[in-house]
């Protein structure tokens, strides 16, 4: 690790398409490990309502996350599906400290996490077509138009090189919770 890389904690990227199961999964993690005061699970900051259905995250108008963007806020943030994402900064402290910070972020977002961090885990959240078009159906957010085109983003995964661990969620949340989980504790006795 150089200097320049903050450290020596760790940071956890999780990556999937939409519906694959992320948050699921997260939750599912940080029910298990019960409060374990070394790892953190960021909270975003999403220029979307949030939906209580959903993620909790924090909300700003485009203006809003443009102006906290530009004062440094965020450690990381992207564009995606015509909205804007950011990590808080504070997280570098929890790294700096020698926590694990945990992320949902874009599979574009990696090269930054990697630039920015000494130890970075990507995790690569699959799952079945199949599986998938079923689950972006029951949320109901999506229009078949929307979710043709979110299936054909997900055959994209296919050939993403993340340089990680990949979870396949098509089978249970208990299955993919696991996995989730061993990839997590591996990650804090790395940096332990």
């Amino acid at each position: 690790m150089t200097s320049a890389l903050i450290g020596p904690g760790a940071f956890v990227a999780v990556v999937g398409p939409s519906g694959a199961g992320k948050d699921s999964l997260l939750a599912y993690v940080k029910q298990r490990l019960g409060g374990d005061a070394d790892i953190h699970f960021a909270r975003r900051v999403i220029t979307r309502v949030c939906d209580p259905a959903s993620e909790t995250h924090d909300t700003l108008d485009v203006a809003g996350f443009e102006a906290a963007e530009a004062a440094g806020a965020f450690a990381l943030s992207w564009r995606s599906h015509g909205l804007a994402y950011g990590i808080p900064v504070r997280v570098d402290d929890i790294v700096r400290g020698g926590g694990v910070v945990i992320a949902n972020v874009s599979r574009g977002v990696i090269p930054q996490v990697r630039a920015r961090y000494g130890v970075t885990v990507p995790v690569l959240v699959t799952v079945s077509p199949d599986a998938l078009a079923a689950r972006l159906f029951a949320r109901g957010r999506e229009t078949q138009a929307d979710i043709a085109a979110r299936l054909a983003r997900n055959e994209a995964y296919a050939g993403f090189d993340h340089g990680g661990h990949v979870i396949d969620n098509s089978g249970t949340l208990t299955q993919g919770g696991e996995q989730m989980l061993r990839v997590i504790r591996a990650a804090r006795a790395a940096c332990a």
